[in-house]
C-alpha cells in the first residue's frame, strides 16, 4: 500500500492548519491589545469628561477593529484549510481499498496456534492484563503461564534498565553466560561497560578501579581494546561529558544493550527477537498491494486462484522477511517445492527433481549439464539440503 501519497496531504493539511491557527492567533492578539488600550484610556478619564471619552474612545475602537477587518484577514487562511481537509479524505478513500476479502485464500489455520502468537504478542508489550484476560477468553491456560513468567523478567529487566538499573540484567546475564557465549554474545561485557561509565561519572574512582579488576578484567583477553578505552575514562572521572569518552555517556548505548539483551533472552527461550504477530502485519502490508492488483485481473478473467500452488505473479518483500531460502529451476523457470526439490547434480549445479528427470528421460540416461559440460548421472543427483 502506497502511503506517501496520504502522508503527503496529511502534511498539507497540518501545514494549512498551522498557517491558519497562527493567523488567527495574531488577529486575535491585535483585537486584544486594542480593547486594552480603550478601556486603559476609559478608566484613566474623570467624570465630566467621561461620557464624552467614552463615546469617542468606542468610536475609534470601532474604526480601527473595522480597518482589521478579522474576518477578511482569516478567511483565506481559513478557506485553504478547508480545501486541503476536503481533499484528505477523498485522497485516503483512493489510496486504501477497504475490501481486502478477495485477496486471500480459504486456509485452515491452526487456532491454538494463532491464539498462542497473539498471546504471546500481548506478553511482548507488557501488557500482562490484557493478555491474561485474552488467554482466559481463548482457554488457551497451559502454555499462558509459561509464556507470562518468562516475558514478565524480561519487561522487569528492560524497565529497570530504562532507570538506570543493571543489576537484574546483569544477574540474568550471569546466570546464563553458559548459554550466552555459544551465541558468541559479549553481553556481560556490555552490561558491565555500562556500569563501570556508570561509577566512573558518579566520580568514584577507585571504585571503578576496583570494579574493573572484578568484573571486566576476565574479558580482557579477547576484548582489550574495548576496555582500553574504558580504561582511559578514569582520568576523567566525574567530567566524562567535556572529555574525549564522551561518546560513552550516550543515551544510545543502552538502547542497543536493551535490545542485544532482548534478543538474546528470546534466543535462549527459542522464541524470535521481533514479536510474530508484528512480522507477520508487517510483511502482509508489504504483500497486499501486488495481491489486490492481481485479484482485480484475475476477477475480469474469472480465473480462480485458491487451487493454485504459486503465485504466477512476484510478491516483494523486504530482506527482513526473507526466512527461509527459495530457489527456482534455471531450466523449467519454477519454483521448488516439496515434490519438485532443488537436486545438487555431481558437477555442483543445481537443478529441480522434474528438470532432471525429464532431461535423464526419467532416469534411464546420463545428460548434459546446462552449464557446463559434465555428463551427469541421475542416480548420483541427491537433494540439496538449505
Amino acid at each position: 500500500m502506497e502511503l506517501t501519497t496520504i502522508k503527503d496531504a496529511f502534511d498539507r493539511v497540518t501545514k494549512k492548519q498551522k498557517l491558519s491557527s497562527s493567523k488567527a492567533q495574531e488577529v486575535f492578539d491585535l483585537i486584544d491589545k486594542e480593547i486594552k488600550q480603550t478601556l486603559q484610556k476609559l478608566q484613566s478619564s474623570n467624570d465630566r469628561e467621561s461620557q464624552i471619552d467614552c463615546k469617542s474612545s468606542l468610536a475609534e475602537l470601532k474604526a480601527k477593529l473595522k480597518d482589521i477587518a478579522p474576518l477578511s484577514q482569516l478567511e483565506s487562511t481559513q478557506k485553504e484549510l478547508n480545501l486541503a481537509l476536503s481533499k484528505y479524505p477523498k485522497i485516503v478513500e483512493k489510496s486504501c481499498i477497504p475490501d481486502i476479502s478477495k485477496a486471500y485464500r480459504n486456509i485452515d489455520f491452526d487456532t491454538d496456534t494463532v491464539n498462542e502468537i497473539i498471546g504471546s504478542h500481548l506478553y511482548r508489550q507488557g501488557l500482562f492484563e490484557v493478555g491474561d484476560c485474552f488467554i482466559n477468553e481463548t482457554e488457551e491456560s497451559e502454555s499462558a503461564a509459561a509464556m507470562k513468567s518468562q516475558f514478565q523478567e524480561l519487561f522487569q529487566i528492560v524497565e529497570a534498565m530504562k532507570h538506570r538499573n543493571l543489576e537484574p540484567a546483569l544477574n540474568w546475564a550471569v546466570t546464563n553466560s553458559d548459554k550466552l557465549k555459544p551465541n558468541g554474545s559479549d553481553l556481560l561485557l556490555k552490561l558491565h561497560s555500562l556500569q563501570f561509565v556508570e561509577i566512573v561519572q558518579k566520580g568514584n574512582r577507585d571504585g571503578a578501579l576496583q570494579y574493573s579488576k572484578t568484573c571486566l578484567a576476565p574479558f580482557a583477553s579477547d576484548h582489550m581494546a574495548e576496555i582500553q578505552k574504558l580504561m582511559g575514562g578514569l582520568l576523567w572521572t566525574g567530567r566524562l561529558e567535556h572529555s574525549p569518552y564522551s561518546h560513552l555517556l550516550s543515551p544510545a548505548n543502552w538502547d542497543k544493550v536493551m535490545g542485544e539483551l532482548t534478543r538474546q533472552f528470546c534466543n535462549i527461550l527459542g522464541q524470535s527477537y521481533k514479536s510474530p504477530l508484528s512480522v507477520t502485519m508487517e510483511a502482509g502490508i508489504q504483500g497486499l498491494p501486488p495481491l489486490l492488483k492481481f485479484m482485480n485481473v484475475m476477477a475480469a478473467k474469472r480465473q480462480e486462484w485458491q487451487s493454485m500452488k504459486q503465485l504466477p505473479v512476484p510478491v516483494e518483500l523486504d530482506r527482513e522477511f526473507h526466512f527461509h531460502s527459495i530457489f527456482v529451476c534455471p531450466v523449467s523457470r519454477e519454483q521448488s517445492t516439496e515434490e519438485n526439490p532443488p537436486m545438487l547434480m555431481s558437477c555442483g549445479h543445481v537443478l529441480c527433481k522434474q528438470s532432471i528427470m525429464k532431461m535423464s528421460k526419467n532416469g534411464t540416461k546420463s545428460f548434459k549439464c546446462p552449464y557446463c559440460p559434465s555428463d551427469v548421472n541421475s542416480a548420483q543427483c541427491r537433494p540439496l539440503v538449505f
